[in-house]
C-alpha cells in the first residue's frame, strides 16, 4: 500500500471538513465566483446581485470566513469581502469537476 504521507489525526480531518463545508453549497460557490470576478463587494452588493436575502448572504459569508475562504475589510459602515488564496485554489479545483 503506498504511503500517502497523510497524518490521519481527527483534528486535520475536522479542519478539512470545515473548509469543504465552506464551499459545499451552490450559493457559496456562486459567491466565490462573484468575488473572483468582482472583489471587495459588500453583503448588500452580493445579496442584490444574486437576488438573495441580506441575512442569507451574510450567513453564507460568515461560514466562508470561518472556512478561511474570504477576507473581510471594514470600510465605514460596510464590510468588503475578497477571496483568499485558498478560495482561488478551490475555484480551480471546482473547474476541473465541471
Amino acid at each position: 500500500m503506498p504511503d500517502l504521507n497523510i497524518n490521519p489525526t481527527t483534528n486535520n480531518y475536522r479542519r478539512l471538513e470545515r473548509v469543504v463545508k465552506g464551499f459545499a453549497n451552490h450559493r457559496r460557490l456562486e459567491i466565490l465566483h462573484l468575488l473572483h470576478k468582482s472583489p471587495e463587494l459588500s453583503v448588500e452588493d452580493i445579496s442584490e446581485i444574486l437576488d438573495i436575502g441580506y441575512e442569507n448572504a451574510s450567513d453564507h459569508l460568515r461560514k466562508m470566513a470561518i472556512a478561511g475562504l474570504i477576507l473581510k475589510r471594514n470600510e465605514g459602515n460596510n464590510v468588503r469581502h475578497k477571496l483568499t488564496t485558498r478560495a482561488e485554489s478551490i475555484l480551480v479545483f471546482c473547474k476541473t469537476l465541471e
